[in-house]
């Protein structure tokens, strides 16, 4: 049997260009039939614009496509479904007033004579999909809008099964699932690949790559840099073959001096969280807050910038004594600027530009004569592309177009540009490719070095202990004391994010 029958999917040096922007330079793969083959890279290396072609959302400027042996170019989505490829993206393209039955066969519907859909069919091949994915409790004639977000990601599933896809490409699939979830969406994937179904499957979490994956190719700067089998390499060699750079320069320290004391919290208590939260941050501190997810981490944060009530307890600011009644408004001109975990509900407004969202916390230092001067606005939007490597066309881009890596440092342009001297960070790293976390850290470093106080919170145990000054550990609300870096372990931290609170 020649090579390229022997595999389930073969590109040819596909090339795709978006004006002056190469987005692939002749990426050449090939995907076994019943394996899972991981499409690895940072945001803008490619990985997208490679499976939209293979979707038929985007043509190739050059190069060629063989499923199966067979020459293969899909006009569309729906032709690319119907010839087996199958795409289920990080944002479900589900109807969510439809039943699972409708979404599953939604373009395809089994048809009677005079065009009427054939329902039994339709059920009896939706029960057969829901089984074989291991949730037959499902029933298909549930609206989607009833359904968890997992339990949506398998309809989607399902509704390759059903096309009888032979190559299923998963784009970002447990970016907004629990690790619960996470694990029973790998067992779906293993019973796809015993089934002989070829998985595409992309993600930002290498431990996950690593786990779920047989084989890997990796993008950089559109071009495939490495191909091969994942039990043949470390991820140290994978994250250098991605940025470029050894994992040793992952978390660059900058040389700084620790001064004076710019917040004091003492026995802080919110609206539900936190409980009861001690502590002082310094200029020049990266402060790290770990914790389980749920354990008041962000409830900390937005309690400090006014987005939720302090019920008792004391915030003391440098310059303005103890300070009561906080408001975001108030927070900003006090010099504190917060990134919100959840860019998309509340980080960023994705249908303003980017020289908007870059400027809406502080429009004094761009406006005349109490005027938003345009002029001014676009130089300072292009002195924060220069500053964080943003990778944009222009300042009046729509942010929501950029990708994740490129919004993050939008929304982190925007404390820059307000000038904060309190920084309130919350999971800045999440969602992004590894060379946009380095360039996060190496900010991070600029702005304590400058003077700046931080206050990081990650769940990300090697980038806290890599990066912070000091630790604190947040459970159930309450915060530990905080210790310098050198005396705590991964195994330290997770210690004191489990354990039992004393009595209080």
């Amino acid at each position: 049997m020649s090579e390229s029958l022997a595999s389930r999917l073969q590109l040819e040096n596909i090339s795709k260009r978006f004006g002056a922007t190469q987005a692939l330079k002749g990426v050449s793969l090939k995907v076994l039939p019943g394996s899972v083959h991981a499409v690895i890279g940072e945001n803008g290396a490619g990985k997208s614009t490679l499976m939209k072609i293979l979707a038929g959302a985007l043509k190739p400027d050059t190069g060629s496509i063989k499923l199966e042996g067979n020459p293969f170019q899909a006009q569309g989505p729906a032709e690319a479904r119907q010839g087996g490829i199958s795409m289920i993206y990080q944002e479900l393209t589900l109807a969510p007033d439809l039943s699972v039955a409708e979404n599953m066969f939604l373009g395809i519907e089994p048809k009677l004579l005079f065009g009427c859909v054939d329902r039994g069919q339709q059920r009896k091949k939706v029960k057969e999909a829901l089984a074989f994915l291991g949730h037959s409790e499902i029933s298909p004639d549930t609206p989607v809008s009833q359904l968890s977000i997992s339990s949506q990601q398998l309809v989607e599933v399902g509704r390759a099964l059903v096309g009888e896809a032979k190559v299923i490409i998963f784009d970002e699939p447990t970016s907004s699932l629990t690790r619960i979830d996470t694990q029973k969406l790998f067992e779906v994937i293993a019973r796809l690949r015993d089934r002989g179904v070829s998985i595409l499957y992309i993600s930002h979490f290498l431990e996950e790559v690593t786990e779920i994956s047989d084989h890997y190719s990796i993008l950089r700067d559109g071009e495939a840099v490495a191909h091969g089998n994942l039990k043949d390499i470390q991820l140290d060699k994978i994250i250098e073959l991605m940025v470029g750079r050894s994992v040793e320069e992952m978390f660059p320290r900058r040389e700084r001096e620790i001064g004076e004391v710019v917040l004091t919290v003492d026995h802080l208590v919110g609206d539900g969280y936190p409980q009861d939260v001690s502590f002082e941050l310094r200029r020049g501190e990266i402060l790290g807050i770990a914790g389980l997810v749920g354990s008041g981490r962000t409830e900390m944060l937005r309690t400090l910038f006014g987005l939720d009530s302090v019920w008792s307890g004391k915030v003391s600011l440098k310059g303005h004594g103890e300070i009561q009644g906080q408001s975001p408004q108030m927070a900003i001109q006090r010099g504190i600027g917060l990134l919100s975990e959840d860019r998309k509900e509340e980080g960023l407004l994705t249908n303003l530009s980017i020289a908007d969202n870059l400027t809406l916390s502080d429009y004094k230092s761009i406006s005349s004569w109490g005027w938003v001067d345009e002029k001014k606005q676009i130089q300072s939007t292009q002195r924060r592309f220069k500053e964080l490597r943003v990778k944009a066309r222009e300042p009046r881009q729509v942010v929501g177009d950029l990708s994740g890596g490129n919004q993050q440092k939008v929304a982190i342009g925007r404390l820059v540009h307000q000038d904060a001297d309190i920084v309130l960070l919350d999971e800045p790293t999440r969602g992004v490719d590894v060379g946009s976390k380095v360039q996060i850290y190496e900010w991070m470093g600029e702005l304590a070095a400058r003077g700046k106080a931080i206050i990081f919170v990650s769940s990300y145990l090697p980038e806290l202990l890599g990066v912070a000054d000091r630790i604190a550990v947040m459970n159930r609300g309450r915060l530990s004391t905080p210790q310098a870096v050198e005396e705590l372990t991964e195994e330290e931290i997770l210690r004191l994010a489990v354990m039992e609170q004393e009595a209080h």
